[in-house]
């Protein structure tokens, strides 16, 4: 579905990504695009420590921010910035290093990577891992997807463990 009020088209979501490259702004779902403006302003949080109110007016200025579904960036922007501490707390056990050495934008896809797993339960576990994929391959440093893929790939079984358990018994995952 396109309406951004309505549920999800998470059929969208699940195109492999990198079928044929990177997908273009202009095919990319209402969601993968409100992931998009939450990483930037999770960013900005991050590394400028400005309040998210000032963060969310900036943001929904920037060019394109219309085609986005603003109630996913919300929930992304706002959850994360309140739930940072604990989601922190789940993400630390899987770091082979302090936060301080992990990329600002690995840590908010990281962030937004876990809220989804634990919040947007309409989102299969797959997609959230996908798209955060993407979003690392797009805006992160040179290797910092497969990081993002180890960190949110171990965290899956324990926040989705019935999603897991039952690709696993279908046989899409090992």
């Amino acid at each position: 579905m396109n309406d951004s009020t309505s549920t999800p088209d998470t059929a969208n979501e699940g195109t492999p990504p990198g079928a044929a490259g990177t997908r273009k702004s202009s095919a990319k779902p209402a969601r993968s695009r409100s992931r998009e403006f939450a990483l930037q302003a999770l960013y900005q949080f991050i590394v400028g420590r400005n309040e998210a109110s000032d963060i969310d007016v900036f943001t929904r200025d920037l060019s394109g921010f219309h085609k986005a579904d603003s109630a996913h960036y919300d929930a992304l922007l706002y959850g994360c910035i309140e739930q940072a501490q604990s989601l922190d707390a789940l993400i630390a056990p899987k770091l082979d290093r302090q936060f301080a050495e992990i990329s600002p934008i690995e840590h908010a896809i990281m962030w937004i990577g876990v809220y989804e797993m634990k919040h947007c339960l309409d989102v299969p576990w797959r997609v959230v891992l996908n798209e955060c994929i993407e979003l690392a391959k797009d805006f992160g440093g040179t290797d910092g997807h497969k990081y993002v893929n180890a960190v949110l790939g171990g965290l899956a079984p324990e926040l989705r463990s019935a999603e897991v358990q039952a690709d696993r018994q279908s046989g899409r995952i090992k």
